[in-house]
């Protein structure tokens, strides 16, 4: 067990509260077969970015409208809800923190986050950043600054929760300290990117608050 001070907790989305996965795989995958792409290469691209990153990345020669492609990827996304469903301990350890506390900062949009949110059956924080409010996404710290600033704190003083490496450098280069979830992707790459504990779930942190010392997390590890 490892106990934790911080002053708020900064969650991703996908893969930390809710599971998106065969969704996600779903959509990345017809696109890249349309795209005459390798379809495992591009999901395990896709995971835990802004899609137009991917795009640019994937198709740099390409003579395409990287807005058409994003919006199109967007589209299929939010309308593929099937299988979208909470990650265990999700909803128990979000209703143990006071709402100020806890945000999140996710790679998608803010239209497709507020969906999945919905379908899943989550509250959608009113300062939530994401992709529609950043100019560079994870792994740029930009995402994570902006999430602290809106709760009206350091990101030093955060807790970032993360399950892709994209994220947790996000993180670490905004100046936090990143709990990992093991549930997307393996440890060793979790590790390399710098994630200072790396859990199954967030059934392994339990949440207590004091207005004098802010939040303690304990984790099992």
């Amino acid at each position: 067990m490892v106990t934790i001070r911080c002053s708020a907790v900064l969650f991703d989305l996908d893969g930390v509260l809710i599971d998106s996965t065969p969704a996600v795989a779903r959509v990345w995958h017809g696109w890249a077969v349309e795209h005459g792409l390798d379809p495992e290469t591009v999901i395990h691209m896709a995971h835990g970015r802004p899609s137009r990153t991917t795009i640019r990345e994937l198709l740099p020669e390409a003579d395409i409208d990287i807005d058409h492609e994003d919006r199109e990827v967007e589209r299929r996304e939010m309308a593929d809800l099937d299988g979208v469903v909470l990650l265990p301990g999700a909803r128990q350890l979000l209703n143990s923190l006071p709402p100020e506390r806890w945000t999140i900062a996710t790679s998608g949009t803010r239209a497709l986050a507020e969906v999945r949110l919905r379908a899943a059956g989550l509250p959608i924080p009113r300062t939530m950043i994401t992709a529609s409010d950043v100019k560079i996404g994870k792994p740029d710290p930009e995402p994570y600054l902006k999430a602290a600033a809106k709760l009206g704190f350091a990101a030093s003083d955060c807790i970032v929760v993360e399950d892709a490496p994209a994220g947790v450098r996000a993180g670490k280069a905004a100046g936090a300290r990143v709990i990992a979830f093991l549930t997307t992707m393996s440890r060793r790459s979790l590790e390399d990117a710098g994630a200072d504990w790396i859990v199954q779930n967030c059934a392994d942190i339990t949440a207590s608050c004091d207005r004098e010392h802010g939040l303690q997390l304990s984790l099992t590890l």
